[in-house]
Protein backbone atom coordinates (compact mmCIF):
# COMPACT_ATOMS: atom_id res chain seq x y z
CA UNK A 1 0.00 0.00 0.00
CA UNK A 2 2.66 2.35 0.71
CA UNK A 3 4.56 2.01 -2.73
CA UNK A 4 1.20 2.80 -4.06
CA UNK A 5 0.39 5.94 -2.19
CA UNK A 6 4.38 6.94 -3.68
CA UNK A 7 3.33 6.25 -6.88
CA UNK A 8 0.40 8.10 -6.95
CA UNK A 9 2.29 10.86 -5.02
CA UNK A 10 5.27 10.77 -8.24
CA UNK A 11 2.51 10.43 -10.68
CA UNK A 12 0.58 13.83 -9.47
CA UNK A 13 4.28 15.48 -9.43
CA UNK A 14 4.80 14.50 -13.39
CA UNK A 15 1.56 15.80 -14.10
CA UNK A 16 2.00 18.78 -12.79
CA UNK A 17 5.43 19.48 -14.93
CA UNK A 18 3.54 18.35 -18.04
CA UNK A 19 1.09 21.16 -17.53
CA UNK A 20 2.97 24.12 -19.11
CA UNK A 21 3.67 24.94 -23.06
CA UNK A 22 4.80 21.70 -25.29
CA UNK A 23 5.52 18.71 -23.93
CA UNK A 24 8.10 16.74 -24.73
CA UNK A 25 9.19 12.98 -23.92
CA UNK A 26 12.10 10.32 -24.63
CA UNK A 27 10.62 7.10 -27.15
CA UNK A 28 13.46 4.75 -28.03
CA UNK A 29 16.31 7.54 -28.00
CA UNK A 30 14.46 10.15 -29.47
CA UNK A 31 12.90 13.20 -28.51
CA UNK A 32 8.95 13.22 -28.85
CA UNK A 33 7.12 16.68 -29.22
CA UNK A 34 3.70 15.03 -27.23
CA UNK A 35 2.23 18.69 -29.31
CA UNK A 36 3.44 18.33 -32.02
CA UNK A 37 4.58 14.59 -33.01
CA UNK A 38 7.45 15.45 -34.23
CA UNK A 39 10.62 13.77 -33.33
CA UNK A 40 14.60 15.10 -32.84
CA UNK A 41 17.77 13.64 -31.79
CA UNK A 42 18.21 13.41 -28.28
CA UNK A 43 21.33 15.08 -26.35
CA UNK A 44 23.75 12.49 -25.93
CA UNK A 45 24.96 14.44 -22.05
CA UNK A 46 28.03 13.35 -23.00
CA UNK A 47 30.77 15.72 -20.97
CA UNK A 48 34.29 16.08 -21.81
CA UNK A 49 36.28 15.95 -18.34
CA UNK A 50 39.50 15.09 -17.07
CA UNK A 51 38.23 14.40 -13.65
CA UNK A 52 36.96 10.47 -12.88
CA UNK A 53 33.69 10.42 -12.26
CA UNK A 54 33.68 10.27 -8.50
CA UNK A 55 35.68 13.52 -8.50
CA UNK A 56 32.76 15.12 -10.66
CA UNK A 57 29.77 13.64 -8.65
CA UNK A 58 31.81 15.41 -5.25
CA UNK A 59 31.59 19.24 -7.31
CA UNK A 60 27.95 18.66 -7.64
CA UNK A 61 27.41 18.61 -3.38
CA UNK A 62 25.63 21.44 -2.26
CA UNK A 63 24.73 22.44 1.64
CA UNK A 64 21.97 20.85 3.58
CA UNK A 65 21.16 17.29 3.57
CA UNK A 66 22.17 15.20 0.81
CA UNK A 67 21.47 11.90 -0.63
CA UNK A 68 23.82 9.57 -1.46
CA UNK A 69 23.71 6.78 -4.50
CA UNK A 70 26.69 4.93 -3.74
CA UNK A 71 30.15 6.44 -4.42
CA UNK A 72 27.70 9.53 -5.39
CA UNK A 73 26.87 12.29 -3.67
CA UNK A 74 23.68 14.51 -4.50
CA UNK A 75 22.62 17.56 -3.38
CA UNK A 76 19.55 19.95 -4.28
CA UNK A 77 20.47 22.89 -5.98
CA UNK A 78 23.71 21.19 -7.58
CA UNK A 79 24.60 21.09 -11.15
CA UNK A 80 23.20 17.71 -12.63
CA UNK A 81 26.03 17.53 -15.36
CA UNK A 82 29.08 15.85 -12.89
CA UNK A 83 25.96 13.87 -11.71
CA UNK A 84 24.86 12.38 -14.80
CA UNK A 85 27.52 11.10 -15.52
CA UNK A 86 28.87 9.72 -12.47
CA UNK A 87 25.32 7.92 -12.26
CA UNK A 88 25.37 6.88 -15.63
CA UNK A 89 22.17 6.91 -18.06
CA UNK A 90 18.79 6.75 -15.98
CA UNK A 91 16.09 3.79 -16.89
CA UNK A 92 14.47 6.43 -17.96
CA UNK A 93 14.37 10.44 -18.95
CA UNK A 94 11.60 13.13 -19.12
CA UNK A 95 11.59 16.89 -20.26
CA UNK A 96 8.94 19.84 -20.59
CA UNK A 97 9.13 23.08 -20.98
CA UNK A 98 9.41 24.83 -17.61
CA UNK A 99 6.99 26.74 -15.93
CA UNK A 100 8.96 29.24 -13.76
CA UNK A 101 12.57 29.14 -15.81
CA UNK A 102 13.67 29.62 -20.02
CA UNK A 103 14.48 25.97 -20.78
CA UNK A 104 13.49 22.95 -19.82
CA UNK A 105 12.86 20.94 -16.63
CA UNK A 106 14.19 17.08 -16.77
CA UNK A 107 13.11 14.13 -14.75
CA UNK A 108 15.80 11.52 -14.77
CA UNK A 109 14.43 8.09 -13.58
CA UNK A 110 17.01 5.63 -12.18
CA UNK A 111 15.69 2.20 -10.35
CA UNK A 112 15.12 3.31 -6.62
CA UNK A 113 14.85 7.20 -6.82
CA UNK A 114 14.22 10.15 -9.43
CA UNK A 115 16.21 13.25 -9.68
CA UNK A 116 14.55 16.37 -11.21
CA UNK A 117 16.20 19.61 -12.63
CA UNK A 118 15.63 22.99 -13.33
CA UNK A 119 16.96 25.06 -16.09
CA UNK A 120 19.50 27.68 -14.71
CA UNK A 121 21.58 29.90 -17.79
CA UNK A 122 23.05 27.02 -19.32
CA UNK A 123 22.88 24.54 -16.77
CA UNK A 124 20.64 21.93 -14.91
CA UNK A 125 20.39 22.38 -11.40
CA UNK A 126 18.90 19.31 -9.14
CA UNK A 127 15.59 20.56 -8.09
CA UNK A 128 14.00 17.49 -6.22
CA UNK A 129 15.76 13.92 -5.26
CA UNK A 130 12.48 11.69 -4.41
CA UNK A 131 13.12 8.36 -3.35
CA UNK A 132 11.08 5.90 -4.56
CA UNK A 133 11.17 2.41 -2.30
CA UNK A 134 13.32 1.46 1.04
CA UNK A 135 16.27 -0.25 -1.18
CA UNK A 136 18.08 3.51 -0.77
CA UNK A 137 18.24 5.88 2.13
CA UNK A 138 18.88 9.28 3.03
CA UNK A 139 22.28 10.01 4.58
CA UNK A 140 21.61 9.94 7.98
CA UNK A 141 19.81 6.00 7.37
CA UNK A 142 16.29 6.57 6.68
CA UNK A 143 14.30 5.09 4.60
CA UNK A 144 10.77 4.38 3.19
CA UNK A 145 8.60 1.95 5.53
CA UNK A 146 10.89 3.45 8.51
CA UNK A 147 8.73 4.53 12.08
CA UNK A 148 8.23 8.11 12.77
CA UNK A 149 10.14 7.29 16.03
CA UNK A 150 13.44 6.40 14.29
CA UNK A 151 12.64 9.46 12.21
CA UNK A 152 12.64 11.90 15.01
CA UNK A 153 15.43 9.91 17.12
CA UNK A 154 17.34 10.48 13.68
CA UNK A 155 16.12 13.96 12.58
CA UNK A 156 14.48 15.43 15.86
CA UNK A 157 10.85 17.04 15.64
CA UNK A 158 10.62 18.81 12.22
CA UNK A 159 8.28 21.28 11.17
CA UNK A 160 4.83 20.03 10.12
CA UNK A 161 3.79 21.51 6.56
CA UNK A 162 1.37 20.70 4.02
CA UNK A 163 0.96 17.27 5.22
CA UNK A 164 4.78 16.52 5.46
CA UNK A 165 7.18 16.22 8.22
CA UNK A 166 10.08 19.04 7.11
CA UNK A 167 13.57 19.72 7.81
CA UNK A 168 14.87 22.54 6.89
CA UNK A 169 18.98 23.29 6.35
CA UNK A 170 20.33 25.32 4.43
CA UNK A 171 18.40 26.65 2.35
CA UNK A 172 17.01 23.33 1.02
CA UNK A 173 14.35 20.86 3.00
CA UNK A 174 14.18 17.39 3.31
CA UNK A 175 10.43 16.08 3.48
CA UNK A 176 8.97 13.11 4.63
CA UNK A 177 4.74 12.16 3.83
CA UNK A 178 3.63 9.70 7.01
CA UNK A 179 0.98 6.78 7.39
CA UNK A 180 -0.34 5.35 10.24
CA UNK A 181 2.95 6.15 11.69
CA UNK A 182 5.35 5.11 8.88
CA UNK A 183 6.97 7.20 5.74
CA UNK A 184 5.79 6.22 2.92
CA UNK A 185 7.16 9.17 0.71
CA UNK A 186 11.06 10.90 0.86
CA UNK A 187 11.88 13.88 -1.18
CA UNK A 188 15.09 16.27 -0.97
CA UNK A 189 13.61 19.76 -2.41
CA UNK A 190 15.05 23.12 -3.30
CA UNK A 191 14.08 26.54 -1.52
CA UNK A 192 14.83 28.18 -4.69
CA UNK A 193 12.26 27.82 -6.67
Amino acid sequence: MCKKTAAIILTAGLLALTGCGDSEKVIDGNIENVTTGSRSEEPTGEMESSQAPEQQAETAVSKGYVFEAGAVTVGVDADMAPVLQALGDPASYFEAASCAFEGLDKIYTYSSFEIDTYPQQDRDLVSAIILKDDSVTTAEGICIGDSLEKLQETYGDGVQENGMLVYEKDGMKLCFILQDDNIISIEYRSTAL
